[in-house]
């Protein structure tokens, strides 16, 4: 079955799982979200979307669910999956086609915004095809579908943050002081190529924007679910190594 999901004044969407895509990954409870349609002929599904689209006054998908969907076909063995585009076009082609799904022996898999970034760290040329490239099943449900997602506690944060005064007694200015300070010695871990530094600096970097969040009167969480919802839905592509959305 395909859902037609609307959130008012953001989107107009297509999913087959209402709970994963917009709740799980959008983060809308189903009382921000309404369902207009569903029906389980993907060409009714799809022209219907973009009219209602175009109704609602939201911005029209450049390309069809149904051909979104057709768009990457993937060969599956038992050992790999194979993805019919070389590897410097596998970021541009994966981006385009978030929510593709397929079964393998070891269960289903699905590209996402977080196993995404897995398969393109992973991938590997073909080596009966440089225009293909492949990940191995085993390795992609040991270290995206069958690992437990690791936990940030905030509440540890702002509590360790609290006792020391920081949030009370504390200066945004001083708050972004420190920002700029953290954010420099990751520049240089970065330049480095110093993996531990790295860590440590990127860390850093979110326990003082913790911090900055609570003395602004918000909280990190909100923040952070505020900038996802808004580049959820945002398309682009690669270039030179960074992605441009876009401005169309």
């Amino acid at each position: 079955m395909y859902y037609i999901y609307h959130i008012p004044g953001k989107k107009i969407g297509v999913t087959r799982d209402l709970n994963k895509r917009v709740t799980a990954v959008q983060g809308y409870t189903q009382n921000e979200y309404e369902v207009l349609d569903a029906s389980t002929d993907i060409n009714y599904i799809s022209d219907k979307e973009l009219r209602l689209q175009k109704h609602f006054g939201y911005r029209v998908d450049r390309q069809s669910y149904k051909n979104l969907i057709k768009k990457m076909k993937i060969n599956i063995t038992e050992q790999t999956t194979t993805f019919p585009v070389p590897l410097d076009k596998l970021s541009e082609n994966l981006f385009n086609n978030i929510g593709l799904k397929w079964e393998t022996g070891f269960g289903d898999f699905e590209i996402t915004a977080s196993s995404l970034q897995w398969v393109l760290s992973n991938a590997k040329v073909s080596m009966y095809d440089k225009a293909r490239c492949y990940i191995y099943n085993k390795a992609f449900y040991e270290n995206v579908v069958n690992k437990e997602p690791a936990e940030v506690d905030f509440n540890a944060i702002r509590e360790w943050a609290n006792t020391r005064g920081i949030v009370e007694k504390g200066d945004m200015k001083t708050q972004l002081i420190k920002l700029y300070e953290e954010t420099g010695e990751l520049s240089e871990a970065i330049l480095k190529n110093n993996k531990e530094d790295i860590i440590d600096a990127i860390g850093d970097s979110v326990i003082v924007l913790t911090n900055l969040a609570e003395m602004a009167g918000t909280n990190i969480e909100d923040c952070i679910l505020s900038a996802y919802n808004e580049i959820s839905t945002r398309t682009g592509r690669m270039i030179n190594g960074t992605f441009v959305k876009d401005t169309i």
